[in-house]
């Protein structure tokens, strides 16, 4: 239950984009949803990244307009690779998606369906959280500037009379009607396709992660039980060899789609954070008044843009916690009382699982919660050096 309503919440998220991998799709619902991925990926480029790339490239001299700009103009580019990604790699994660339907489906016992759904219940909540920040922070940005009220640093070059929810220069005159309607309303629609897609996506790897966990934790409990669970040893042996081969090619295939997104992620992350540090400082050196929208939602971004990185370090954390547990039950499973030739089979468990599982960015840095607070050092460490080059 737990995991099919986390499913259902994530899945009616990424549907509104087409990225949602259905595991039973005909050809029409395939049709209709790369349509959905290519209508949403033109929207997000030709209505809101290109013209906030021309609004960058015309406030490059002014620090705090180019700093405002890049904190929208940076995600809109991370939504992009992901639509990218996750479309090139839908069919994989199809197989992905039919492993865990798999897995919850399948014959198993009492304790093993209380693990699978405690990690379930904690992929809930992390959407759940997830959904709330982002819409907090979306909710700002799309309708205050209805009632003339922006949280955006407002420029004479972009925004001359009336204000958009995005920092952005068009080739026509937006101030007029019905141009400046149906810029804003385009503006409206596609932040609401960014969010999905920025969320969800996250939120995906995020079930996908947690579920291979309560596998592994399950497997764990299979091996050190593995003379009372099985008739023999062989047999339980085959069945855990088995299984543990499979969430490996599970692991893999996350690994694989996800690893070059990850990269880009911790680079968007470093920079970001390093932004919004700068302009909080600023703010409060300088005096200037700050209002309590603007507050709450600069709270709400960048807690939001923390807790989908610390996520994906969290759930890396943990799966080599449970990998590690794979190697450790090897031990716990009254191996002295066996044959020294079954015992020996053992050493080939051991040897596999001492080599962790290990969610990576671009294949070279491990997401785990060292990662994650040696990245918020630095960043907030840069923050001087901004602050000295606008000093300069």
């Amino acid at each position: 239950m737990y995991f099919e309503w986390a499913t259902k919440l994530n899945r009616f998220t990424l549907n509104i984009i087409g990225l949602w991998p259905g595991i039973y799709e005909n050809t029409r619902d395939r049709l209709l949803s790369d349509l959905r991925t290519i209508f949403c990926f033109f929207l997000i480029v030709f209505v809101c990244l290109i013209p906030s790339i021309h609004s960058l490239v015309r406030t490059w001299s002014d620090m705090i307009a180019k700093i405002d700009n890049l904190q929208f103009t940076l995600p809109l580019m991370i939504v992009v690779i992901k639509v990218i990604i996750i479309r090139w790699n839908k069919t994989d994660l199809t197989l992905v998606l039919k492993m865990i339907a798999d897995d919850w489906t399948k014959d198993k016992s009492e304790k093993e369906q209380r693990v699978m759904i405690k990690y379930a219940q904690n992929a809930r909540i992390i959407l759940i959280i997830g959904y709330i920040i982002m819409i907090v922070g979306l909710s700002f940005v799309v309708f205050l500037p209805c009632f003339g009220t922006s949280l955006r640093y407002i420029t004479n070059i972009t925004d001359p009379v009336k204000i958009l929810p995005l920092p952005t220069y068009y080739i026509y005159d937006k101030d007029q009607t019905p141009y400046y309607e149906l810029t804003y309303t385009a503006q409206a629609v596609t932040l609401v396709m960014a969010v999905a897609s920025y969320t969800g996506v996250d939120n995906l790897l995020g079930l996908l992660i947690f579920h291979l966990c309560g596998q592994m934790e399950n497997l764990k409990e299979r091996l050190i039980l593995i003379n009372m669970r099985h008739k023999t040893f062989s047999e339980g042996l085959t069945f855990i060899v088995e299984d543990h081969i499979r969430l490996i090619k599970y692991f893999h295939t996350v690994e694989s789609t996800f690893t070059v997104l990850l990269l880009g992620l911790l680079l968007y992350f470093g920079i970001l954070f390093c932004l919004y540090g700068f302009l909080i400082v600023t703010i409060l050196t300088e005096g200037k008044e700050m209002s309590i929208f603007r507050l709450i939602y600069l709270i709400s971004i960048v807690l939001n843009v923390c807790g989908h990185m610390c996520l994906y370090c969290v759930v890396g954390e943990i799966l080599v916690a449970q990998c590690e547990g794979i190697y450790h039950a090897a031990y716990d499973c009254e191996w002295y009382t066996l044959e020294p030739e079954k015992t020996r089979t053992l050493i080939l468990i051991m040897i596999r699982a001492n080599k962790l599982l290990h969610i990576t960015a671009g294949k070279m840095f491990p997401m785990t919660l060292s990662m994650f607070c040696n990245l918020v050092k630095t960043s907030g460490g840069y923050v001087s050096v901004l602050l000295a080059s606008q000093g300069s």
